[in-house]
């Protein structure tokens, strides 16, 4: 795992240092990507540079080192990532012919591209990857990313240059680049919590597309294509469905997950495996026991707040499957020193809170081991979240009422305010009212009056339903939630939430969280349960296969009891979260004060004031908790602050 980035100068500039030196500067800007090399090359016949942070894993000789030329000294490379199949593509390509290293999958990949071109040589690649390629004869670059976006990748054209890299922060390290914030950008991310892709946080700065290849050559605009879509993965499993029985289905499943565990498990440093004791993590850590000899490393973090602390199910389920088992237990001290330096770390404004946890696992984690697996991806891929059975729950009863009888019922709800809902539940003694049930009341309500389905699903992911309301400027970038053609792909509600959470949440929240909070300690992260065998194969399968007796994710339990005991693993789904609002009222309301203050924010000139003020003072007060979308305010106004 490593750090990328390059520059082309269009235009000469006495300004500038050399090329050598601004390389340089990109990959110092990454040193926490790659802490175990660094590498630059030049082009002496083009204004063209590559740098390289190496994290070394596969191969870690002097042979590995980055970038690197290919063998007919026509293409260099500078690639992030695993190709986790790089000795079959080796053997094909020495059957074709050409001789190749095969104990490095860097040279495998350039090698590959030389013979075949970049866009043959993805569709044979199984891994996690971004890269960009340098054609000296063509005197063109190409940029390509994974199938799934588990690697990142930006870019930005100007006046002056091109140039790319794996963090935003090495785009900023060489000044090459306009520094001004995209406010429609903005409002993306205060829906979100993340800013979606293509978009960056800046204006003209761009994140390559999950599937896609760019190419940009001397005088022409950059064209990017797809090579690989989720759409049309999602419509072919559509069309030509898995026919075989529910137990074929499992045992093909396991299968696929099996071959991609064992696939991630090659590495030629100390491996291990994040483990919660949920579904998703506690079956991955089973197959990779049952495919060694030696115990598996495993971690689980747990915290001092009982209703966050998942260790005591991590321990049994490592206990069980015999792993060698690390766990850290944190107090709010060890969470609340890392908030401050989100902002550093993520690059741009990102505020899924569970980035805290994430950030403190793959710390504990790195003291042991220099990869680990996780089981990120599993709710996508096969139908685990609860807000696909909220929305069409809600929806199946809700939508046969005219719209404005469903209005009525939603101020009736919120004539109360949520204590008072949460106070009447509490005086009924039933272990069927959830806790914080006036929260959980209003968010009912909040969707009550939704024209359709794709609405109600829009706003169960937002974190600010009108972005327009807080943030000053233009409105938000409507992108693929709003877009009608995804009915063609999938007709049935759920397999359309899940496919535009493929496109969506899972590359720009999930998978970025894991990124870089892994990244900030050097540890890589593989995943395979969102291997793209596994999920083009979890496209096939019907419905009724994927969601049993109301409960997601039919096929990984099924899995899974083959391992570990069904008692060890059925309770309600937790999530990977802190006790944010809590904290937001004791521990970090001096730092949240400082951030909000009114002072701060007229002078920043982003955010509605008076907006953000009264719902600051509703949640200290302790009338409404609105922990999520004050910590979409609070990580954007601390990656501000520390850029300034």
């Amino acid at each position: 795992m490593c750090g990328v980035a390059g520059l082309c100068l269009f235009q000469p500039d006495p300004r500038l240092e050399g090329l050598d030196v601004l390389a340089a500067r990109m990959a110092e800007a990454m040193e926490h990507r790659g802490p175990d090399d660094q590498g630059v090359w030049t082009d002496p016949n083009a204004p063209v540079g590559l740098c390289h942070r190496r994290l070394s894993i596969i191969d870690c000789s002097p042979m590995g080192h980055q970038p690197m030329v290919s063998a007919n000294g026509r293409f260099v490379i500078s690639y992030n990532g695993e190709i986790y199949n790089f000795a079959e593509i080796a053997k094909e390509l020495q059957a074709a012919g050409h001789e190749v290293y095969a104990h490095s999958d860097t040279a495998v990949l350039l090698e590959a591209c030389a013979v075949w071109g970049v866009e043959e040589t993805l569709k044979r690649c199984v891994g996690m990857f971004a890269f960009g390629l340098w054609d000296r004869e063509t005197q063109s670059l190409t940029l390509a990313r994974d199938r799934l976006g588990i690697k990142p990748l930006y870019w930005a054209h100007t006046q002056k240059a091109f140039v790319f890299s794996s963090e935003l922060k090495a785009l900023r390290a060489v000044g090459l680049i306009e520094e001004e914030i995209d406010r429609s950008a903005l409002a993306s991310y205060m829906r979100y919590a993340y800013v979606p892709a293509p978009y960056s946080i800046f204006k003209n700065v761009h994140k390559l597309l999950p599937g896609h290849i760019l190419r940009i050559a001397k005088g022409e605009p950059p064209v990017t294509k797809p090579y690989w879509d989720v759409r049309h993965v999602a419509k072919s499993g559509d069309v030509t469905p898995f026919g075989g029985s529910y137990d074929e289905a499992v045992e093909v499943a396991e299968k696929h997950i099996h071959d991609a565990v064992q696939k991630r498990m090659v590495s030629d440093v100390p491996l291990g495996a994040f483990l919660s004791g949920g579904i998703d993590s506690s079956l991955v850590v089973a197959l990779m026991q049952a495919s060694s000899s030696r115990p598996v490393k495993s971690f689980s973090i747990g915290f001092e707040e009982k209703g966050f602390d998942e260790s005591v199910h991590a321990k049994a389920v490592a206990q069980h499957i015999g792993t060698d088992h690390t766990e850290l237990y944190v107090s709010s001290r060890d969470a609340l020193d890392v908030i401050p330096n989100l902002g550093t770390w993520y690059d741009e404004p990102f505020a899924d809170s569970s980035q805290v946890p994430t950030y403190l696992l793959s710390k504990m984690t790195r003291d042991y081991v220099t990869v680990a697996l996780s089981g990120d991806g599993g709710d996508e891929v096969f139908a685990g979240y609860n807000r696909y059975f909220w929305a069409t729950n809600i929806w199946n009863v809700s939508g046969r009422v005219p719209r404005p009888l469903r209005q009525l019922m939603a101020g009736l709800i919120k004539a109360l305010p949520p204590q008072t809902w949460s106070g009447l539940a509490n005086a009924i003694p039933s272990q069927r009212i959830p806790p914080q049930f006036g929260d959980k009341l209003y968010k009912v309500a909040d969707i009550l009056g939704e024209p359709s389905i794709d609405a109600v699903y829009r706003r169960l992911v937002s974190q600010w339903p009108d972005p327009a309301d807080i943030v000053i400027g233009d409105g938000e970038h409507q992108g693929v939630l709003w877009d009608a053609s995804t009915h063609q792909v999938r007709a049935d509600d759920m397999g359309r939430m899940q496919l535009l959470d493929m496109m969506t949440y899972l590359p720009d929240d999930i998978l970025t969280k894991v990124d870089r909070a892994s990244m900030a300690v050097s540890l890589e992260v593989r995943v395979p349960l969102i291997d793209h065998r596994v999920l083009e194969f979890a496209w096939t399968l019907p419905r009724e296969y994927l969601v049993r007796n109301g409960q997601g994710k039919s096929i990984l339990r099924s899995i899974l009891y083959k391992h570990v005991p069904r008692e060890l693993i059925e309770r309600p789904k937790m999530g990977f979260g802190i006790p944010l609002g809590t904290w937001l009222r004791e521990d970090l309301r001096d730092w949240a004060e400082d951030l909000l203050s009114p002072e701060r924010l007229r002078n920043d000139g982003f955010f509605d004031v008076s907006a953000v003020r009264s719902i600051w003072q509703d949640h200290v007060l302790g009338t409404r908790n609105y922990q999520y979308a004050l910590w979409n305010v609070l990580m954007f106004q601390n990656w501000h602050k520390a850029g300034q």
